[in-house]
């Protein structure tokens, strides 16, 4: 899966603590080899991001992407889950 980030996720990403951005950079490039990993816990999501889906980066921390096609995957939000779904 070809694996592309819109600008906000990159500014989001920016943000966090470098623990989490080791994650992160982990769990996506485990989602670029098999999206369907089961460590990612990869889940179609409900209003307010309808028609995207999440994986797990840690306990907390989720990546929200939507699909741009078959074999592209554009990552909009980073974040807890309380801070992506308030």
């Amino acid at each position: 899966m070809n694996v592309v980030f819109h600008k906000r996720f990159d500014k989001m990403a920016s943000k966090l603590p470098p623990k989490v951005k080791a994650k992160m950079i982990e769990r996506i490039t485990a989602f670029s080899k098999d999206p369907l990993d089961y460590i990612l816990r990869n889940h179609a999501l409900n209003t307010p991001y309808k028609g995207s889906y999440s994986i797990d980066i840690t306990g907390d921390y989720r990546a929200i992407y939507s699909l741009v096609d078959d074999q592209t995957a554009m990552f909009t939000h980073i974040g807890t889950h309380s801070q992506l779904y308030k």
